[in-house]
């Protein structure tokens, strides 16, 4: 990682991989380690997840049905991601940390690779095992803390981490995409309060990312161009969706943009994923990210904590540079302060989206609210 981070490689009880990333001393230099025992008895993680593809749109489906069981707003003092205590052990053996990474106890994916079979005996139903794997990103031991109140040097470690998650994770067999992604606020479906962020290394390309990448390469293919660098500059000529320029990263609200809040965070130079960033761009990302994230929150008048997902889309693994470009899309349910955007028959039937304000008023409001 360098000089600023330093990574040390732990197993929790049940032989899960957990990875602390210090950014402070003593632990940086190596001068001293955080706590690597877990005191917890604990029984092997046993993912039985499958996957199968819907016929009708050609789409993987994932069936995780062990995750029933799994943590549901516990309390702070309940809380897996906060540091051990003498009287309790967390998912983090350490009592303290910086930033944290490690194996979802109960992931999504991670299922033991095995043949491809059919459901029923039937040829419409290709089904295999949903491999790849899933972890969780620790921000910070702050329970009540949200990304926005981290500090730019913790902002800039949790990005150094997510980078380096998604290089390793892009080499492990069958993995074909790396997400990144915060889910905050119980209207988004959290199940867990402390501030964090996911990763799932997916054994297929989702639909979106797929659109993106079909979508690219058919601009490519008309003009000569990329499509994401073609509406970056297209954004930043017109001005009036922008939200904020740097030297390295814009934000603007797309021209068609669907949720009652979204914003996209879009680096100027061409590069497929976070691993790629250099480190004026990360430095830069630092701030820039927690100034956007705050001013979601200050969206609505009399809202503290907006509902959101900030959700990185990368180049799926292996795709020709200059395909998809980096980029975070940060967008919240939140209509009102008192409202929500549900998807109803239109949107969640035949996904075509109705939107109850306009992009334009969305970026005016996220200028208003500048820190």
């Amino acid at each position: 990682m360098g000089a600023r981070v330093r990574q040390t490689v732990t197993h929790l009880a049940d032989g899960r991989e957990l990875i602390y990333f210090d950014d402070t001393e003593p632990f940086v230099s190596g001068a001293a380690t955080r706590d690597l025992h877990d005191r917890r008895d604990l029984p092997p993680v046993a993912a039985t997840s499958e996957m199968r593809r819907d016929p009708l749109t050609g789409e993987w489906v994932t069936f995780a049905a062990h995750r029933m069981e799994r943590t549901f707003l516990p309390s702070a003092v309940d809380c897996p991601l906060c540091p051990s205590r003498a009287d309790a052990c967390t998912e983090i053996p350490a009592d303290d940390y910086d930033v944290v990474v490690f194996e979802n106890r109960f992931p999504s994916l991670g299922a033991p690779p095995s043949d491809e079979d059919l459901v029923d005996d039937d040829g419409l139903w290709p089904r295999r095992p949903a491999t790849g794997r899933c972890e969780v990103v620790a921000f910070t031991p702050d329970h009540d803390a949200r990304f926005a109140d981290l500090s730019v040097s913790r902002a800039r470690t949790v990005i150094d981490a997510l980078a380096a998650r998604a290089a390793e994770l892009s080499q492990l067999p069958d993995v074909e995409q790396v997400f990144c992604f915060e889910n905050r606020g119980v209207e988004i479906g959290v199940t867990l309060q402390h501030p964090h962020g996911q990763i799932y290394a997916y054994p297929f390309v989702p639909p979106r990312s797929q659109a993106l990448l079909d979508r690219a390469r058919e601009h490519r293919r008309r003009t000569g161009r990329s499509l994401q660098g073609d509406i970056l500059d297209a954004e930043r000529r017109a001005g009036t969706r922008l939200v904020l320029s740097g030297d390295a990263w814009s934000a603007y609200v797309p021209a068609a943009a669907r949720w009652p809040v979204e914003v996209h965070l879009v680096p100027h130079r061409d590069i497929p994923g976070l691993a790629a960033l250099d480190e004026h761009e990360r430095d830069e990302l630092a701030r820039i990210q927690r100034d956007l994230l705050g001013r979601v929150d200050r969206f609505f008048p009399g809202v503290d904590r907006a509902p959101y997902i900030a959700a990185w889309h990368q180049a799926p693994v292996g795709a020709p540079h200059g395909d998809v470009r980096l980029f975070c899309q940060i967008f919240s349910l939140r209509r009102a302060p008192d409202k929500l955007k549900y998807l109803a028959g239109s949107e969640s039937a035949m996904g075509a989206w109705i939107s109850d304000t306009t992009p334009e008023r969305i970026a005016e409001r996220l200028r208003e609210v500048a820190p």
